[in-house]
């Protein structure tokens, strides 16, 4: 396959991994017009937390990779996407005590907005 295709498909991975955090840290706020929602929502944010607490890395971050190396890259800079979204994505300096916090942001985020949901429904 050409090269070309593998950097665009790790730049589609780089979205979805961007996607997938956007909705892990904010998709409790769609949960009020969309209720059926958390039944995603709380795995998604489970899995978040967990991999932030454990130091664990996510699945679609070694796929990436190896789509970039495949592609002839070395990196994740280089174009657009890859200046701008991967250092938000992976943070130079992300000490596992960071890693922890933002664990702990994502649940705290979350269980604020599902509590005020439950106390609004009882």
């Amino acid at each position: 396959m050409q090269p070309m295709f593998y950097r665009v498909l790790a730049d589609s991975i780089l979205l979805l991994h961007l996607a997938y955090i956007l909705f892990v840290v904010f998709g409790s706020f769609a949960v009020p017009r969309w209720p059926r929602l958390a039944w995603i929502h709380l795995p998604a944010v489970l899995w978040g937390a967990w991999l932030e607490f454990f130091g664990w890395i996510c699945p679609l971050t070694p796929l990436e990779n190896m789509l970039r190396r495949l592609g002839g890259e070395a990196g994740f800079g280089g174009d657009f996407i890859g200046h701008y979204l991967t250092s938000a994505i992976y943070p130079e300096g992300l000490t596992r005590t960071a890693q922890i916090m933002l664990g702990m942001s994502v649940l705290a985020i979350n269980l604020t907005v599902y509590w005020r949901l439950w106390r609004r429904h009882s």
